[in-house]
């Protein structure tokens, strides 16, 4: 007597890369997806329109690409994650995006986090994109402004202060004017939309 047939999960399945249930309800909208992913040092913002041969990306931005409009400080923060969105919203908008849906992938989510920063970015370039107002981070931490009244409040413990912004001080730049280097940043990054 035969047992049943061994059946084998798809690769990224198994890897726990992919969660096809919620792939299968994304594509299902038939609408091109905003995919925000984190690594251990950037963040990476992409419009992926799905396609019978592959998917296809449309538009794209990364954090390392930061850098050409100015940007010294650390890539995966809110403010950075931000202006990956900004980036990549406006490249989409360029490519005659007008609207997407979010996948988050198997991110987790947090309320107020850097995947939800990046999809402000995002919307602020002028994506149609479904969300609730709640889930978004406020503006002064988009702008940078906690890691500089965080900056101010350590900077008589110098030994700390030097630990805890070491990647900045490598990078000369003071975190107590990050606010500074954001809109710097995000001007020039809008400057690409017109």
């Amino acid at each position: 007597m035969k047992g049943k047939p061994k059946i084998i999960q798809y690769r990224r399945k198994r890897e726990g890369k992919t969660d096809y249930r919620l792939r299968l309800k994304l594509v299902a909208s038939e609408k091109p997806r905003l995919t925000i992913r984190r690594t251990n040092k950037h963040m990476i913002v992409q419009i992926i329109q799905f396609h019978p041969d592959g998917d296809k990306i449309l538009a794209g931005a990364a954090a390392t690409e930061l850098k050409k409009y100015g940007w010294k400080a650390h890539t995966k923060n809110l403010p950075a994650a931000y202006l990956v969105g900004l980036l990549c919203g406006v490249k989409a908008k360029k490519a005659k995006v007008k609207e997407a849906i979010t996948d988050l992938g198997l991110n987790k989510s947090s309320k107020g986090g850097v995947l939800y920063a990046a999809l402000k970015g995002a919307i602020d370039a002028g994506l149609d994109i479904h969300h609730s107002e709640e889930i978004l981070p406020p503006k002064d931490r988009l702008t940078g402004k906690h890691i500089a009244d965080y900056a101010k409040a350590i900077s008589s413990d110098k030994a700390k202060y030097e630990k805890q912004f070491s990647k900045y001080i490598k990078a000369n730049v003071k975190p107590e004017e990050i606010e500074k280097q954001f809109e710097t940043t995000k001007s020039k990054i809008l400057k690409e939309k017109q």
